[in-house]
């Protein structure tokens, strides 16, 4: 039986949040308790809101939840490209994030535009 659809969102966003500690390991030392631990706690509370959301019962407090990992990871993404202008990442790290975070998103839209539905009816 394949792997179903919020285990593989799982996979991935873990995927994300490791790729988040290869690239964090690169930025300079003086990053520590700014960019560094920025990207890092922005790519955690992507998993960290989605697991939360998931174990809710209520649709309301499970789309708040997707809601906050869906900006979670946007604020991780503009994390990497901030360190790839800076010269802390190269292009083509930044190139394997982003397509990593685009099929996160993408799930999680479907998620959250799920839950709408189900709240309509």
């Amino acid at each position: 039986m394949g792997e179903g659809f919020h285990e593989k969102l799982k996979r991935l966003i873990h995927e994300y949040i490791r790729l988040s500690y290869v690239h964090t390991k690169k930025y300079p030392a003086d990053e520590r308790f700014g960019l560094t631990s920025q990207d890092r706690r922005a790519a955690v509370s992507v998993m960290s809101n989605y697991v939360e959301g998931h174990g809710r019962i209520k649709i309301g407090s499970k789309q708040n939840f997707y809601e906050i990992s869906f900006a979670s990871l946007k604020e991780s993404i503009y994390c990497r490209f901030l360190a790839q202008e800076l010269l802390y990442i190269t292009k083509e790290e930044y190139t394997k994030a982003f397509a990593l975070k685009d099929e996160i998103a993408a799930m999680l839209y479907t998620t959250i535009k799920g839950l709408e539905k189900d709240k309509s009816t």
